[in-house]
């Protein structure tokens, strides 16, 4: 499998979706959580994506419990939470392991093609991000100390 587009996910109703309806765009995707001292920035991931989503640029959420149980709730409650605190507008899926025997397989891609620091694959905390290229090829990883404000030159350069 040569390109992250080529994988499959569940969507937050629990349905397979395919990432090939994401292929030629770029992508950054990010493993979020509503009780976490970073979940504000859903407000900075949700202006990026309303900023360059004409240009083929999408966020992909991904919600994840596994940091000190700071997204504890379901589907549902997520995906209020998120529309009335942040109005997000893209897709979130349904909550994954991102570390562990039970990781998403399409986090343990992006964390081998793009590792942390000295090639740890391990996430080390909700709001990891990566960009991923037109190609469906891994760029970068970003640590949930980035903002989404800091990575929008970033991939205004590769749009």
């Amino acid at each position: 499998m040569s390109s992250i587009t080529e994988m499959q996910v569940r969507g937050a109703d629990g349905q397979p979706v395919d990432l090939s309806a994401y292929a030629g765009r770029v992508l950054l995707i990010v493993n979020t959580a509503s009780k976490c001292g970073f979940t504000p920035q859903y407000k900075g991931l949700e202006e990026l994506h309303r900023k360059f989503a004409d240009r083929g640029f999408e966020v992909l959420g991904f919600p994840c419990n596994q940091f000190g149980a700071q997204e504890p709730g379901d589907a549902a409650e997520i995906a209020e939470f998120c529309t009335v605190n942040y109005d997000v507008t893209f897709p979130m899926f349904a909550k994954i392991d991102v570390n562990g025997s039970a990781a998403s397989p399409l986090f343990e891609r992006l964390k081998k093609d793009a590792p942390g620091l000295m090639g740890t694959r391990t996430i080390k905390w909700n709001f990891t991000k990566f960009l991923v290229g037109r190609d469906g090829k891994t760029i970068r990883r970003y640590g949930p100390q980035t903002t989404p404000g800091m990575i929008e030159s970033d991939i205004a350069a590769i749009l």
